[in-house]
């Protein structure tokens, strides 16, 4: 995952300039922005930029109840290496046994319907309680991560939660990703260096295979077309604002 140097031409802003001064433009317009982390090498980029530059924009991840060891860890590692708490959302403990006791702990290998049952639990009741009260919403998304991504704005209206939703990393490769956490010394999931360059839950993620898409290793025994959780879904009537880049 070592990302080669590249030389950045006289008086041109490097893509880590150009991201912070994104990321303090939303800030400057939506007061009460909150970042949306998954603990990803993208999010990391993001939550660097955001604390190095201290602006004001909330942040905070899902604790799903299943997620590795290695991003628990992540998660003290951050706030130990930035000396700023991470908020942390859990799903409700009566709603995850309901499921448990009606369809069993790992049901969600038994179809998609209860896959995205378990998933909406975990991740998207829990998303909407931490964006109440917010104005706008930010997540680490790229346009290369899955096919469907590909046309992913930097900017966009999120009709299922009412607010703005950014994408500042929408245009940026892999490649740069890394570099900006190489130089910059940024923690990461330990799990990307075992081969997973996309980490979900535990019993739902593994190593991706060379040639595979960097995604194929998320809910890897479903069709490669449809790797979204619900978080990220398009529902119908959503609205573009249009791109920021």
């Amino acid at each position: 995952m070592q990302a080669q140097s590249e030389t950045i031409a006289p008086n041109a802003v490097s893509p880590a300039g150009e991201l912070t001064a994104r990321l303090a433009d939303i800030a400057r317009e939506f007061p009460r922005a909150a970042f949306a982390s998954s603990l990803g090498a993208e999010d990391m980029v993001l939550t660097d930029a955001i604390l190095t530059a201290r602006l004001p924009i909330a942040i905070f991840t899902l604790d799903t109840g299943r997620l590795p060891r290695e991003t628990l860890e992540l998660i003290e590692r951050t706030q130990k290496q930035y000396g700023r708490e991470i908020e942390v959302h859990r799903p409700d403990a009566d709603e995850v046994a309901r499921y448990v006791s009606g369809h069993g702990l790992n049901a969600f290998y038994e179809s998609v319907e209860l896959r995205k049952g378990c998933c909406h639990i975990r991740k998207v009741v829990p998303l909407t309680k931490a964006l109440a009260g917010r104005d706008a919403w930010l997540t680490g998304l790229r346009r290369e991560q899955s096919v469907t991504r590909a046309e992913l704005p930097a900017r966009e209206f999120d009709a299922a939660h009412g607010l703005v939703k950014f994408n500042p990393l929408a245009d940026w490769s892999e490649a740069e990703v890394w570099r900006y956490i190489r130089e910059r010394d940024v923690p990461y999931n330990a799990l990307h260096d075992r081969g997973y360059p996309s980490i979900g839950c535990d019993p739902c993620t593994r190593a991706i295979r060379p040639g595979e898409d960097v995604r194929a290793g998320r809910w890897w025994w479903e069709s490669r077309d449809n790797k979204e959780c619900g978080i990220h879904a398009s529902p119908i009537g959503k609205q573009s604002e249009g791109q920021t880049s």
